[in-house]
């Protein structure tokens, strides 16, 4: 393997900590929020890697988390990004992380290692997932945010005892992961969508039903649907008075788990009394979270089935746009318009 060069290119932090705000996972101009810089090559030291990374994903968590709007706080002066993958090129001197060099793996930054919008990344040995030969970059690089989520979040409600459940912002890259995952269960997922364009996409995944949120006759579908499959549990991404509005009309026992604030609106709740007398719950789910509490068995299972997928070609990521590191600080705004068509990809 070639020696590994001193610096390299990354885009990288401006602000430190939490910002106080709650604008949503949208920007104008990235150069707001971070730089492209030239920075060392990070070390590895014990239970470490150091990956060379060949595809980096922007996420909504990404937005959040440059604006210090993201559950835990910005450090000043590192790369960002969470989500990557790569080749392992360097280890700390325990045997297990020497094992996965020369690796091609997929990565979640983690607090102790450094963003993957850049040449190079650090990450702990055990938040990276050796990948399985054959699979695509692109799904590689999106593997563990969308994919992990939707695989356990689907295994959620099976949990709540439902074989029925709704999701907000169903257009999107983890609501079409959704969408197939329950038709492969045989599950019944309804699907909001604000779009009329995005009904016969998610049907022909396996949405059972899709509701658009912008027709007028949207409440009246919509308490139609809750009659008919009696969902248990929302999924939300969205977290705005229109999911207030579908937790309403949910069955008693129902539970609104939100995972996402892609809107900065605070919804006014509903009425109390539900979580009293329909024995109602809010909750969140957080992957890292959910990653954290998962037994090596938990997790072995998911990445295996979830890679399975996307071999199979049950799965696919779709891509609006793959952007040169270097020219994400100019065309990243832009890109992000198109999230919709696809993920939005860095290559270095």
């Amino acid at each position: 393997m070639a020696p590994l060069p001193d610096t390299m290119h990354a885009l990288v932090l401006k602000h430190d900590g939490y910002s106080g705000t709650s604008d949503g996972p949208t920007i104008t101009d990235l150069k707001d929020w971070v730089s492209l810089e030239t920075v060392p090559v990070p070390q590895p030291g014990p239970r470490q890697v150091l990956i060379r990374i060949g595809l980096a994903n922007v996420n909504p968590s990404d937005l959040h988390y440059i604006k210090g709007e993201y559950g835990q706080p910005r450090r000043q002066g590192t790369p960002a990004g969470f989500e990557g993958m790569g080749e392992v090129v360097a280890a700390g001197d325990d045997e297990a992380s020497q094992k996965l060099i020369g690796q091609r793996v997929a990565v979640a930054a983690g607090r102790t290692g450094t963003g993957v919008w850049a040449e190079y990344a650090l990450a702990d040995a055990n938040a990276v997932v050796p990948l399985a030969p054959g699979l695509r970059d692109e799904d590689a690089a999106a593997l563990i945010v969308n994919p992990m989520t939707a695989w356990a979040m689907v295994d959620l409600v099976k949990q709540y005892g439902s074989s029925a459940f709704v999701m907000t912002a169903g257009a999107s890259q983890l609501g079409k992961l959704m969408a197939s995952l329950a038709r492969d269960r045989d599950m019944h997922a309804i699907a909001v969508v604000r779009r009329e364009e995005h009904r016969a996409m998610l049907e022909e995944l396996g949405a059972g039903t899709v509701l658009n949120s912008a027709r007028e006759d949207f409440d009246e579908l919509l308490v139609q649907a809750m009659k008919e499959t009696k969902p248990r549990v929302l999924l939300d991404a969205v977290a705005d008075q229109n999911a207030a509005t579908i937790f309403t009309a949910m069955p008693a026992g129902a539970r609104w788990v939100i995972y996402g604030k892609l809107s900065p609106e605070a919804p006014k709740l509903p009425g109390l009394g539900q979580m009293v007398f329909m024995k109602k719950v809010i909750e969140g789910f957080w992957l890292a979270e959910w990653m954290a509490r998962a037994t090596p068995d938990q997790r072995v299972e998911g990445f295996t089935e979830v890679q399975k997928r996307f071999l199979s070609g049950a799965w696919r990521t779709d891509v609006a746009e793959t952007l040169p590191l270097a020219e994400a600080p100019d065309r990243m705004a832009a890109a992000l318009e198109g999230m919709n068509r696809g993920k939005v990809f860095l290559r270095p």
